[in-house]
């Protein structure tokens, strides 16, 4: 093994890795604080309204809540440098996270459905309808801007955490819309079983998202490969050196969270030295590591001219 550098910088120091988490902790923080105060407002405008949409909009954020503190923990772990047990480091802890969002997800959602079908069957009028929206309508650009902080977080930092509780955040801003605009209609209609329509539309809706986020997990933890314009840089990179007889194999790549990997062997003329197949190793690497952060490169240097670097081809992935 010729080389195995695990991000295109220097190692962070203690102090650098201390800042980085708090960097990355104080947005889950945020999303807890924005949690706590929508689900306040929204179970506010559940008792004024009796509306199970705005009840269903509420465990919602009930699992918002539960999933930013997941998320503050599994943040917190994923930002512990490689050790001796964990030598790849704690970044895949993420996608625990995500898997157990859109697992609570899911739950939600049949909660939504458990609570909204008696009312369809047996529909109750609604009251002060006006002041319960007033207050959805808050809870919902509380979401909005927590979104968006979230998001631009997630791809800064390359943190599938945050971009996870920020896409259900989002979806929980579609959901009050369409239950703001439900209510508005059972109000100005008269139409009583409107309402419990609306809530199992937001239970289906929020269950998509959930599948979505259960299916990215699934593909994280079964060590997916990098995404395919990643994939294409690195055959860019690679490409001029097999103009000048450089050949590569095996080459595979994996996705863990914020991090990736990526390996390969070198096939180098024969008649090379040992100093001069490490130093073409080390620049290609150095090229991926430029093209592509967060990624740690293996590569392994073989003889061009000898059978049995060609044996193991066997582990080559398309």
């Amino acid at each position: 093994m010729c080389g195995s550098r695990a991000q295109g910088r220097k190692p962070l120091s203690p102090v650098e890795s201390t800042q980085s988490t708090n960097n990355l902790t104080r947005y889950a923080w945020l999303s807890i604080c924005a949690a706590i105060l929508t689900i306040v407002l929204k179970l506010s405008a559940y008792w004024l309204t009796n509306s199970v949409g705005l009840l269903s909009d509420a465990l919602e954020s009930l699992v918002n809540l539960v999933t930013a503190i997941v998320a503050l923990a599994a943040l917190s772990i994923a930002a512990r440098p490689a050790d001796e047990e964990f030598a790849f480091g704690y970044s895949k802890v993420e996608f625990f996270s995500s898997g157990f969002e859109g697992g609570m997800i899911v739950v939600a959602a049949g909660a939504i459905g458990a609570t909204a079908i008696p009312r369809l069957i047996h529909p109750q009028p609604l009251e002060q309808v006006g002041l319960g929206l007033v207050i959805s309508v808050v809870a919902s650009l509380i979401n909005l801007g927590v979104s968006r902080i979230l998001a631009q977080a997630g791809r800064r930092y390359g943190s599938i955490t945050l971009e996870a509780d920020a896409a259900h955040l989002m979806t929980d801003v579609w959901t009050t819309a369409g239950v703001i605009a439900g209510v508005a209609l059972v109000a100005i209609t008269g139409w009583q079983r409107l309402d419990p329509l609306v809530a199992l539309a937001v239970a289906a809706n929020i269950l998509v998202t959930g599948f979505r986020l259960l299916r990215r997990s699934a593909r994280g933890l079964m060590d997916a490969p990098l995404p395919s314009a990643d994939v294409e840089t690195i055959k860019s990179i690679l490409h001029p050196h097999e103009a000048q007889g450089i050949t590569f194999h095996a080459v595979r790549t994996r996705t863990a969270a914020a991090r990736g990997f990526v390996s390969m062997h070198v096939l180098v003329p024969g008649d090379w030295s040992v100093r001069h197949g490490h130093e073409v190793a080390e620049r290609i690497e150095d090229e991926i590591r430029e093209r592509l952060h967060q990624v740690a490169v293996f590569t392994h240097v073989e003889p061009l001219e000898d059978s049995i670097s060609w044996q193991d081809k066997l582990i080559e992935r398309e």
